[in-house]
């Protein structure tokens, strides 16, 4: 599955080598082994970094967004709710870290909302804030999830 906005569909190389180092990442390792932390997979270009945490209910969470790198989030354990939405138009709520290369946004209504299960990705490119980790029914789940970050 693909979700983008049409005027951005083109601009992407979703099979480039640093996206296929991503993938073979994701699907050559058994990732709920994974210890948290930063796995090195291409210097700076290509990394993976494993958390685990709970979900919480989508209004308790902002937005963000990158410049440098891609997100290509997988769920390793667990099930999450992402909502995604164009960077243009947003309210920022923290300006652009350019160390963490992240900034956080008010969400707009309504965003895209993505439910991913255990052994899904999202791709989600620099243009499209992203809100992982929210409740994907009333209850909070426990999830453990891999992030590799993709230079653009």
């Amino acid at each position: 599955m693909l979700v983008a906005s049409i005027e951005y569909a083109e601009a992407h190389d979703y099979l480039s080598e640093r996206m296929k180092k991503a993938y073979a990442f994701l699907r050559d390792n058994d990732l709920s082994a994974l210890a948290c932390g930063r796995h090195n997979i291409d210097g700076e270009d290509v990394f993976a970094n494993v958390m685990e945490y709970d979900t919480v209910p989508a209004e308790e969470k902002k937005l963000e967004a990158h410049k440098r790198y891609y997100d290509v989030q997988c769920v390793a354990c667990g099930i999450e709710r992402v909502e995604v939405a164009p960077v243009a138009g947003l309210t920022c709520a923290k300006e652009y870290d350019e160390a963490d290369d992240y900034a956080l946004f008010e969400s707009p209504a309504p965003a895209t909302s993505l439910v991913l299960h255990a052994g899904e990705i999202a791709v989600l490119p620099p243009e499209d804030a992203h809100k992982p980790g929210c409740n994907a029914s009333d209850a909070p789940v426990h999830v453990k999830k891999v992030v590799v970050k993709v230079r653009a």
